[in-house]
């Protein structure tokens, strides 16, 4: 039930096993435990019966830990800490179990031992990294766990990994790719019959800003999960929302959806929905409710320390001070964000930073700021902020045309997908292979490539589409394909 409808009733089910289990295996009862966790994250506000606080209560009163602890065990405790204990308390045990799951990551696990990751992955990697604004460790994850579920042939895990990875390239402004990995994932969930994963699809939508395009799919997955009680993807569509008004300047409409975003705190995601609503409110005239939210922003930010952690709290209270406060505050955050993968965030920072300026008259510098925000927005398909920026740009006087679409963005992504491994020299069986597909699909989807880009052959797609960034994971496709 977890695993294909994420419904409310999961965190019940496992529960009552784990405490059924407990006198029988105490290992097999810490593994439900940790599965009970996660259902209760998915259900969130929609759960019914045992929340995450009730199941971390069970988890800490439950069977103890083996010794040495496995990997499962340091996270089981770590979560539970988390949730009854907050941030300040909770925080560090958390950070260990993170760097655990890294280093079995790394170590190349055999069959026998990725079952604990995939436990892992399944359960608790998604909201633990940006939990902790970890930008490092969640890229790390992301990527690797793509990898291995691909050469596992892990079609049950795989949606997930993919679209985990996907949720962290919309925050590095490569939409594209994240596309691609979605479009994937839902294809796989299709044919296996699980629920689709629609977290970063609302994500990227909003970004996107299409505006009856990305309220149409927030519409339908608001009734989706709320019918089978995944009340995580409810929240999620509430700070999509969020983002989407905030972007296109409908600061009043951002409001309310980061309000309603922020009426349960959702594991991964609750600061970010926090940073919506302190924009929202503060542009709205509403100090006092950006103020509040900023505290419980702060409360995770300090905790954690990270770059992005740190330039989104400064950043948050710039936009709630004034004068020589204000103007270092947006550089301070400007600085620590540039020290991190976070881009989107930067380009938001900037943005905030080029519209304060110009609204002083210091047009010069505000125009460097506004530019390298529409630069980054625009490159990225961000279409409310990037016209945010244009707009303000212009008001600078600066003249600013909108971008015309490439031909690499007519290809669907698919499309983009086997076209970029076609140019990075896998053969067709090979991409096949990691996209479990038939060779032929690949075949078919490759001419469709030739002809939209105006090249005759694989060779020529060097010359137009970009290579992977330095330091991207390039995946084994001979051993995928001996895997599956």
């Amino acid at each position: 039930m977890f695993s294909q409808v994420r419904g409310n009733d999961a965190p019940r089910l496992l529960l009552d096993a784990a405490r059924r289990l407990a006198p029988l295996d105490a290992a097999l009862a810490r593994d439900t435990l940790l599965e009970a966790t996660g259902a209760a994250i998915f259900a969130g506000r929609l759960g019914e019966g045992p929340g995450q606080r009730e199941v971390a209560e069970a988890a800490r009163a439950g069977p103890p830990p083996p010794t040495p602890p496995r990997m499962v065990d340091v996270l089981l405790d770590s979560m539970a800490g988390l949730i009854l204990d907050g941030h300040a308390a909770g925080g560090d045990a958390l950070r260990r179990a993170l760097r655990v799951v890294r280093q079995e990551q790394r170590s190349g696990a055999t069959d026998a031992e990725r079952r604990w990751l995939w436990l892992a992955f399944r359960v608790t990697p998604e909201p633990i990294a940006p939990e902790l604004w970890d930008d490092d460790a969640w890229h790390e994850l992301a990527t690797g766990a793509v990898g291995i579920a691909r050469e596992a042939g892990a079609l049950a895990v795989l949606p997930m990994a993919l679209t985990y990875h996907a949720c962290f390239l919309v925050h590095t402004c490569e939409f594209d790719a994240a596309a691609a990995l979605i479009d994937e994932a839902t294809a796989i969930s299709e044919a296996t019959g699980g629920a689709p994963m629609m977290y970063t699809s609302l994500v990227l939508g909003a970004w996107r800003a299409q505006e009856s395009q990305a309220l149409d799919l927030i519409r339908s997955t608001v009734v989706e999960v709320g019918a089978r009680g995944e009340g995580r993807a409810l929240s999620l569509a509430e700070y999509a929302t969020a983002v989407l008004y905030n972007g296109l300047g409908r600061y009043d409409a951002a409001l309310a959806a980061a309000t309603r975003a922020c009426q349960y705190e959702d594991l991964g995601f609750f600061g970010w929905a926090l940073f919506e609503l302190i924009e929202a409110a503060a542009r709205s005239g509403q100090p006092e409710t950006a103020a509040a939210a900023l505290d419980q922003l702060a409360e995770r930010t300090r905790a954690c320390g990270t770059e992005w952690a740190l330039g989104t709290e400064a950043c948050s209270r710039a936009l709630l001070s004034d004068g020589r406060q204000a103007d270092a505050l947006y550089r301070e955050a400007i600085e620590h964000l540039r020290r991190c993968r976070i881009t989107v965030q930067l380009a938001r920072s900037q943005l905030l930073y080029g519209e304060w300026l110009r609204r002083r008259n210091r047009r010069l510098e505000g125009r460097a700021q506004l530019r390298a925000a529409y630069d980054a927005f625009s490159g990225a398909g961000a279409g409310g902020f990037a016209e945010r920026a244009r707009r303000e740009l212009q008001a600078t006087g600066e003249t600013v045309r909108k971008r015309t679409v490439a031909a690499v963005a007519e290809l669907t992504s698919q499309e983009a997908q086997i076209a970029g491994l076609a140019r990075d020299g896998h053969t067709n069986d090979e991409i096949a292979a990691q996209l479990f597909i038939s060779p032929r699909t690949v075949e078919w989807h490759l001419g469709n490539v030739f002809a939209k880009l105006g090249v005759s052959s694989r060779r020529h797609l060097r010359s137009v589409l970009t290579p992977p960034k330095p330091g991207t994971p390039r995946r084994d496709p001979v051993r995928a394909a001996h895997r599956v």
